[in-house]
C-alpha cells in the first residue's frame, strides 16, 4: 500500500478505488440542484405532483446506488474496478445511468411522464434495458465478493448485492410489464407521507424500494460478526420483500385508510 493510500482522506480513499462511481454520484447529486430550481418557478404538475418530483427522486435514489457501490469497492481486492475490463463496463453501465436521467428529466420538462409512456415506439423497452444495466453491477460485484465469503462482511455485501438485482429484476419487471404501479383503481389519492404509497389499493413500489435497498439491509447484519445474522437477515428481507410484492399483486394496500 502506497504512502497516498495511507495518508488519505475516506473520500479520496472511495475516489482512488471507483474513480467512475464516485465521479457519477457527484454528477447527479449537482444535477439535482437545477432540478430543484425548476420545482421551484415551475409549477406544473403529473398525476398530482411537482412534475419534477420523479427527476428529482431517480437523482437522489441512483446517486445513492452509485455512491454505495463506490464505498463497497474499498473491500475489493486493490485495484479491482481499475482493471481494463472493470472500466469499460462501468463506463456502459454509468451510460445507462445517464440515459435514465436525460429520459425522466426531458419527458418532466415535455411535461409527460416517463414510466409507462409508450408514446415513442421502442424508447421505453430501451429505458427498462437501461435500467437492468445499471442494476447489473450490483450483481458482479456481489459475485465478488462471494468468492471471498469466508469473510463475514464480504458475505453480506455478497447476498445484500445479488439480492438487489435479482428482487429489483423481479420487482420491476413485474411492474414494466404493465400499465402502472397501481393494483387497483385509486379513488381518493390518499397516499403514504414522504414515500407517496397508495393507501386504498396495492402498490408495487414499496417491493420495489425494498429490493434496491437489500445492498443496504444484509451488509448492516455483517456489522456484527456473526454469520447466522448475516443469512437470517438476508431471508427475512427477500420474506419482506417479497410478502409486499405479493401483497401489492393482491390489489392491498400497505398500510390502508
Amino acid at each position: 500500500m502506497t504512502a497516498l493510500a495511507l495518508t488519505a482522506s475516506p473520500f479520496d480513499r472511495i475516489r482512488q478505488a471507483a474513480p467512475q462511481l464516485t465521479a457519477i454520484t457527484a454528477i447527479l447529486i449537482l444535477a439535482a440542484a437545477p432540478i430543484l430550481m425548476a420545482m421551484a418557478v415551475d409549477t406544473r404538475q403529473f398525476q398530482g405532483e411537482s412534475i419534477w418530483l420523479k427527476p428529482l427522486k431517480f437523482h437522489i435514489a441512483l446517486a445513492i446506488y452509485t455512491g454505495s457501490l463506490a464505498v463497497y469497492a474499498l473491500a475489493l481486492p486493490q485495484g479491482r474496478l481499475l482493471a481494463r475490463n472493470w472500466r469499460i463496463y462501468q463506463a456502459i453501465v454509468i451510460a445507462a445511468v445517464v440515459a435514465e436521467v436525460l429520459w425522466i428529466g426531458g419527458a418532466a420538462a415535455l411535461g409527460t411522464g416517463s414510466h409507462f409512456n409508450l408514446t415513442v415506439p421502442g424508447l421505453y423497452g430501451l429505458m427498462g434495458l437501461a435500467a437492468v444495466t445499471l442494476t447489473s453491477l450490483s450483481m458482479a460485484m456481489g459475485v465478488v465478493f462471494w468468492k471471498t465469503r469466508a469473510n463475514t462482511l464480504h458475505l453480506g455485501l455478497a447476498l445484500g448485492l445479488i439480492l438487489t438485482f435479482v428482487l429489483t429484476v423481479v420487482v420491476a419487471g413485474t411492474m414494466s410489464s404493465g400499465t402502472g404501479h397501481h393494483i387497483g383503481t385509486p379513488l381518493t389519492g390518499a397516499r403514504l407521507p414522504v414515500m407517496g404509497w397508495s393507501r386504498e389499493v396495492g402498490d408495487l413500489r414499496v417491493a420495489h424500494f425494498l429490493a434496491t435497498h437489500a445492498m443496504h439491509a444484509v451488509p448492516l447484519a455483517a456489522l456484527t460478526g456473526s454469520r447466522a445474522a448475516v443469512w437470517a437477515t438476508a431471508a427475512v428481507y427477500t420474506a419482506l420483500t417479497l410478502g409486499t410484492f405479493a401483497q401489492a399483486l393482491m390489489g392491498l394496500p400497505l398500510h390502508p385508510l
